[in-house]
């Protein structure tokens, strides 16, 4: 096994090993928590186009109800966590380090929990691959890992890749987060057919659960269930090391393989989604409940009761606070996620969303306060970046405002794993940099979208002017034409009248 987990490790470049302070929730079962008394509901919740919403202010709405339906290809369907009376559509702050307001169903829970009619059940076993990506797609299912790309454009990249592996991402390599482990731990038949569900979906015959190392009863439980859907699990651990749950990295540490710079795993013929993706897509498959519920941990030193919960999308952190007995002291920092990629939040009435997989309040003990000195370029940075890049180059050219460079040496391959910025010397907070470099970038490209659109809209009217002028001046010239003909013709007549022997050839000109 040491010489197993060495080869694998050998396979991975760069990464780090901070502290995992697991342990404050890792033992904790995973509890229901009650729907709270209003649920916000963001119709943001995914990559892509945000949903279109289906009510209206004072519509009573029922458990399980489709409030939102997507809107072009990457988008994703929302669905009313509980039954209740739609009391707001409008603008509320998102779970999101801006805070700005984003569109927003609000309903007021009445207390009964009452399911409205679900989605259509189908038999896995003999449905074609097609009517389970669209049942997926009709969950409203995402990336529950935090990437929330709708699962259901993935389970169709079949049309398009020759497919052969399904990977289950069950590493949850971020510090403090346990909701994973203790899934595995509590639903592995769930998670192995919707393991299989989705194998079915996508054509492939291997399927491989990849858990850290440091989760042996997760790994135990999954090896009890190792067919789904008649398909065999092979459940792979992988080195303890951070960012190991990168899509593209973990599939480097289990099948070897590279995923070369802006391409995807699926060219590889390697899909990976999240174990808590595979058990939504049971429950949509197997019992027509789309995603209305996801697992959370809420832990660090600040709370007074680290947990495991079950609880519904649209819940205000608030809440889930007040249920673990709220902070010990104030936080000095507090996140929505793990404390690498995870979100930072000042409003606690922000509400869980489909890819919220922690609620993180860290101390004063916990947290690095350093004050940022300049670079001394000792390459520490390089060594741990796990995309091969050279983190001290990409800040100085951002530094320097020339996006364009950082852009040549590699920012846009960056993972944002955060993983520079932890082992800085210096306490330079190189991913943010990063990340605002390419918010900038975003910004530039969508200006430029912009003006070629109204380039394009532009010249669009202008061929449409210059159609409608010659159709004009083509009608004009018939008309012309067919006054002079007829006047030829009157004068025929008149001619013919009168007895002028040229009449009839006059007749015959006119025809």
């Amino acid at each position: 096994m040491g010489v197993f987990f060495s080869s694998l490790f050998s396979r991975v470049r760069g990464g780090i090993h901070p502290e995992t302070r697991k342990f404050l929730s890792a033992g904790c079962a995973t509890e229901p928590v009650p729907a709270p008394g209003l649920l916000r509901v963001p119709l943001q919740q995914h990559i892509g186009a945000p949903a279109e919403p289906l009510v209206s202010r004072d519509d009573h709405v029922l458990k399980g109800q489709l409030i939102a339906r997507s809107r072009g290809p990457i988008s994703a369907n929302l669905h009313a966590p509980t039954s209740g009376t739609v009391i707001a559509v409008g603008h509320f702050p998102a779970p999101h380090p801006s805070g700005l307001p984003v569109p927003t169903i609000t309903i007021r829970a009445d207390g009964k929990d009452e399911w409205g009619p679900r989605l259509p059940r189908l038999r896995p076993e003999d449905a074609d691959p097609e009517e389970i990506a669209a049942r997926v797609a009709e969950a409203g299912i995402v990336g529950m890992g935090g990437a929330t790309f709708p699962a259901a454009v993935k389970l169709n990249l079949r049309d398009r890749y020759a497919l052969h592996t399904l990977i289950i991402n069950a590493a949850e390599c971020e510090p403090y987060l346990t909701c994973d482990d203790r899934l595995l731990r509590e639903s592995a038949e769930e998670v192995a057919d919707g393991a299989g569900i989705m194998a079915r979906a996508l054509g492939v015959a291997r399927i491989i659960v990849a858990i850290e190392s440091n989760k042996p009863e997760a790994a135990a439980a999954m090896r009890r269930h190792n067919i789904g859907m008649g398909y065999p699990l092979e459940v792979r651990m992988v080195p303890t090391q951070y960012p190991m749950g990168s899509e593209k990295h973990l599939v480097r540490a289990v099948t070897g393989l590279e995923t070369p710079a802006r391409a995807l795993t699926a060219e590889l013929g390697v899909v990976v989604h999240n174990a808590a993706t595979a058990q939504a897509v049971h429950h949509a498959v197997r019992y027509g409940e789309p995603l209305i519920a996801r697992n959370v941990t809420v832990s660090g030193r600040g709370i007074a009761r680290p947990a495991n919960l079950r609880v519904l999308i649209g819940t205000p952190v608030a809440d889930l606070v007040a249920h673990c007995g709220g902070f010990t002291e104030e936080p000095e920092r507090l996140l929505l996620g793990g404390p690498m990629m995870g979100q930072p939040i000042d409003n606690l009435r922000v509400p869980i969303v489909k890819g919220t997989n922690g609620i993180l309040a860290l101390t004063r003990a916990e947290t690095r306060k350093a004050e940022t000195m300049p670079c001394i370029r000792c390459g520490t940075c390089v060594q741990v970046c796990p995309c091969g890049l050279t983190p001290f180059e990409l800040n100085a050219r951002i530094q320097a405002d020339d996006l364009e460079g950082a852009t040549r040496v590699g920012l846009m391959d960056c993972v944002s794993c955060g993983c520079c910025s932890f082992i800085c010397p210096s306490s330079i907070p190189l991913v943010q940099g990063f990340n605002f470099a390419k918010g900038k970038l975003a910004e530039k490209d969508a200006r430029k979208h912009q003006q070629e659109e109204t380039r394009r809209l532009a010249e669009a009217r202008t061929a449409r002017e210059e159609a409608i002028a010659e159709a004009k001046r083509a009608a004009m010239a018939r008309r012309k034409a067919d006054m002079a003909a007829k006047k030829t013709r009157e004068d025929a007549a008149a001619a013919q009248g009168a007895g002028d022997p040229s009449a009839e050839a006059q007749t015959e000109a006119a025809k």
